[in-house]
């Protein structure tokens, strides 16, 4: 049998991401007019780090000499649709069928607040370096994929290290967000923490406060989807730094036993964020309104709270009540709930765990045998009473255990009907 992972491990290598044809025509349309020892161009950020890593690429982000009106300029009559994304940061997005890219002009900071910066922009690569936040974000690489690494970017990514540019403290003081995205980056590269990084946090930890919240939460999603994110309980200093800036995760410890089901489940933020904020009180719904969360986050946490409430005060609500439990709310939730059951209640065993998974995924549910056709044809009148007699039929349906006779039906609607 191939071993498909090899082959697309060599694929990456033989094959890679900047000898992509629509990507060499955006840099050769960007370097046209422009001497060829003159760089105009070059990846940077997670893209090349994923690419130094060989792995998948989804954002590719491309730092640039030129204005976003050059740019701007010189694709509009391309098959590339321009889209000004961060114009007033000087990017702006470049999309085709298959490429999304944020093109953005190299910028040093001129004034800082912590939330926002006032820029310059520039034509030096070195002081493009210089304002960015860790050396491995500041990494380039040219369409024929030759490195510069004016911050030793690479070296500190061989060694898991992530590390601010310059002065922790100066960095974190310039944009406070980047308390959040250090936390990131530390687990998804499994960094050790240093001693002085930390005490930089934790002098800034009250600028946090200045960021917008959707700034926030959209960092925070990210940590939640990052691979690592389960080993924050193994490190003390970040999930000190965590809870101090989301005390809302009052139960980050029930994580600790996600990775016996890990495996098998993928676990998306919704139910993370399920299994961080859920008990028996409203500590969700200030999370939700801190936030501004989304109305379909919010219902959804709000579902899973009430359900979390009627599982524990009900001990037949996954076995006897299972199958109107699922036609009620579907097996995704139940599952999530199956979830948040065992990793909530040191009583509920993994056997127990399994046992609930595989019975939700073996019960299936019987169609309904009633519908507005079958009733017209019975001679109900469409309307309210053709609504209410349905209604009538399903609920006897549903507390039959899905099941109900022809006489029963029969015998419904004429009693409705007298």
């Amino acid at each position: 049998m191939f071993n498909f992972s090899i082959i697309k491990k060599i694929k990456k290598i033989f094959f890679p991401f900047y000898k992509n044809r629509d990507l060499k025509f955006v840099f050769k349309k960007i370097q046209e007019g422009f001497p060829s020892q003159s760089i105009t161009a070059m990846f940077v950020g997670g893209c090349v780090r994923r690419h130094l890593h060989n792995e998948q690429i989804d954002d590719i982000d491309i730092a640039t000499t030129l204005t976003s009106d050059q740019i701007k300029e010189k694709f509009k009559d391309t098959k590339f649709n321009i889209i000004d994304s961060g114009i007033k940061h000087g990017t702006v997005t470049l999309v085709s069928d298959k490429l999304k890219l944020e093109i953005t002009t190299l910028r040093k900071d001129i004034k800082t607040d912590g939330r926002h910066a006032e820029v310059e922009y520039i034509d030096n690569w070195q002081e493009d370096s210089n304002r960015r936040d860790f050396t491995i974000n500041a990494i380039y690489l040219d369409i024929n994929g030759k490195i510069f690494d004016p911050q030793s970017g690479v070296d500190d990514l061989k060694n898991k290290y992530v590390k601010f540019i310059g002065n922790p403290l100066k960095r974190i003081e310039e944009d406070y967000l980047r308390i959040i995205r250090f936390i990131r980056f530390s687990l998804e590269y499994n960094s050790d923490v240093q001693k002085e990084t930390i005490d930089a946090i934790k002098l800034n930890l009250n600028g946090i406060k200045n960021i917008s919240k959707e700034r926030i939460l959209n960092e925070l999603f990210k940590i939640l989807q990052t691979k690592n994110f389960l080993r924050l309980n193994e490190n003390n200093n970040l999930k000190e730094i965590f809870l101090l800036i989301f005390p809302e995760f009052k139960y980050i410890e029930r994580t600790i036993k996600i990775d016996s089901i890990y495996n098998k489940l993928s676990l998306k933020k919704n139910i993370l964020l399920a299994i961080l904020l859920i008990d028996e009180t409203n500590n969700h719904e200030y999370f939700s309104h801190k936030y501004h969360i989304s109305n379909q986050q919010k219902e959804n946490l709000n579902l899973l709270a009430k359900n979390f409430i009627n599982f524990n005060g009900n001990k037949n609500f996954f076995q006897k009540e299972l199958k109107k439990n699922i036609f009620f709310f579907g097996k995704k939730h139940l599952e999530e709930l199956n979830i948040l059951n065992y990793l909530s209640n040191k009583k509920v065993k993994l056997k127990d765990y399994f046992y609930i998974l595989n019975t939700i995924n073996k019960l299936s549910l019987p169609k309904f045998p009633v519908d507005g056709k079958y009733l017209i044809n019975q001679g109900i009148k469409e309307g309210a009473a053709l609504g209410k007699i349905l209604k009538l039929l399903q609920n006897e349906w549903i507390n039959n255990n899905f099941k109900i006779s022809d006489q029963k039906i029969a015998e419904l609607i004429h009693k409705q009907n007298n």
